[in-house]
């Protein structure tokens, strides 16, 4: 097993925006399920996708808490995702 040399976890950067439009179909999908499977008789179903719906929810809001803390969490393009490797050629 090689050990990790990079900086990437203390780096990394999160994908927010699409993270952000997939939490919209989610929640969009799982509101759908819900009333339909409501309306059609299916309780358990109906549950299922409610649940999935306050999951969603709650990641919305963290990812949303997460964009507005500003560069911290989501660096613009100038910012190098991480620094190289010293002592490393190319």
């Amino acid at each position: 097993m090689a050990m990790r040399t990079g900086t990437e976890p203390a780096t990394a950067r999160s994908p927010l925006r699409a993270r952000f439009w997939l939490s919209v179909w989610g929640l969009i999908w799982a509101t759908f399920g819900t009333v339909v499977f409501a309306l059609v008789g299916r309780p358990g179903w109906a549950v299922a996708c409610g649940v999935l719906w306050l999951i969603i929810t709650v990641g919305m809001a963290v990812i949303l808490r997460r964009m507005h803390q500003g560069p911290h969490w989501q660096p613009g393009r100038e910012v190098p995702p991480h620094a190289p490797p010293e002592g490393r050629r190319r």
